[in-house]
């Protein structure tokens, strides 16, 4: 019976293949419809892929992106004298080494790898949401205590962002612990060298601009990191206000070749205040560094004038900071006298030789 069966539909599309050849308005209706059937199946899939990546929304490049960390590390520099500069600390003799050749490039070698390392970004974070969790609301303890009763976890090994700790109020409500009493009570049980209980008075906005105006922005924003996790609120006030201060002043060679950089960097693009750092950048002809300020303006801002003139032309270089002056620079005459002074110099120094 299975025999017979495939007999019959080999037979079958035998006769309907001959039948299709021998008819030409047969064969062209049957192979016009399959044509058909295809293209507009094709047609149909290609509208559905173009309207899920239309509704798809672009995604904003962050700072953690290789491609993000490579341009900041490449424009905060590498200089050896400043990484390693002196620091108060106990007096000691100094020591002094004979070396070869071989030993002295080694010894090169392992300082820059160690000031690559000292380099590391700090963390660039959205602030942190309150916590407002309430667990409980025992009414009947009311009166019971005058203070605050914080029960902390204080088992090892757990990460301290998960650590349990919550708060029984006088008035009988138990709820979890707000973020500064975290910090407070994990620095209680596991305290961290540097950090105070109560953040020196330096933080406060009133002091900060005595520190400003001696220079001391590195130091601030240093000890800023040792008090304040990443992610909370005068963490990130301090180090805004530290940079708003440098590009008042034009004084970005204070955090140049420090881990500070970075965030700096990151903070005036979003913010699109990048025409200072790009004015000094030309006078002290840094021109990739330049260059790379700008793509990474016109990557964290693809709906900027710059960015889609800069596509449109395939700017690169030199024209890319042009296609900038053009369309969204603040201080376009400023920057126009950097590049000319810069050109100038690169035509009398390729004249000279």
């Amino acid at each position: 019976m299975r025999c017979y069966f495939r007999g019959k539909m080999a037979a079958f599309r035998s006769m309907r293949i001959l039948f299709c050849s021998n008819v030409p308005q047969v064969r062209d209706a049957y192979f016009g419809s399959y044509v058909f059937y295809r293209c507009a199946k094709r047609a149909l899939c290609t509208k559905i892929t173009n309207a899920d990546t239309a509704s798809q929304p672009v995604q904003k490049p962050q700072f953690t992106d290789e491609e993000i960390q490579r341009m900041l590390v490449k424009m905060t520099g590498l200089n050896l004298q400043k990484i390693f500069r002196p620091v108060k600390q106990e007096h000691k003799p100094p020591t002094y080494k004979l070396m070869t050749d071989s030993q002295l490039e080694k010894a090169t070698q392992n300082a820059i790898q160690v000031a690559q390392e000292r380099l590391q970004f700090p963390p660039v974070l959205v602030e942190r949401k309150p916590i407002t969790d309430i667990l409980a609301e025992d009414r009947f303890l009311e009166g019971t205590e005058t203070a605050k009763l914080v029960i902390t976890d204080i088992n090892y090994g757990i990460p301290h962002r998960e650590r349990f700790i919550v708060v029984r109020e006088p008035n009988g409500v138990l709820r979890k612990a707000t973020w500064e009493e975290r910090d407070r009570m994990i620095q209680v049980y596991f305290p961290r060298e540097g950090r105070r209980l109560t953040p020196v008075p330096l933080f406060k906005d009133e002091n900060l601009g005595i520190h400003f105006n001696q220079d001391r922005h590195e130091y601030l924003l240093e000890l800023c990191l040792l008090q304040f996790e990443p992610d909370s609120p005068d963490y990130i006030r301090v180090h805004h206000q530290t940079y708003k201060d440098i590009d008042k002043r034009g004084k970005y060679e204070l955090l140049r070749s420090t881990r500070h950089f970075g965030g700096m960097t990151w903070y005036l693009v979003n913010n699109k205040l990048i025409d200072g750092l790009l004015i000094d950048m030309l006078q002290r002809y840094l021109m990739e560094d330049a260059v790379n300020l700008v793509k990474l303006y016109n990557m964290v801002h693809p709906e900027s004038e710059s960015a889609k003139q800069a596509r449109e032309c395939s700017a690169e270089a030199f024209d890319l900071i042009k296609v900038y002056v053009n369309t969204d620079a603040q201080k376009a005459g400023y920057i126009e006298l950097a590049l000319q002074s810069h050109q100038e110099v690169l035509h009398s120094s390729a004249s000279a030789t």
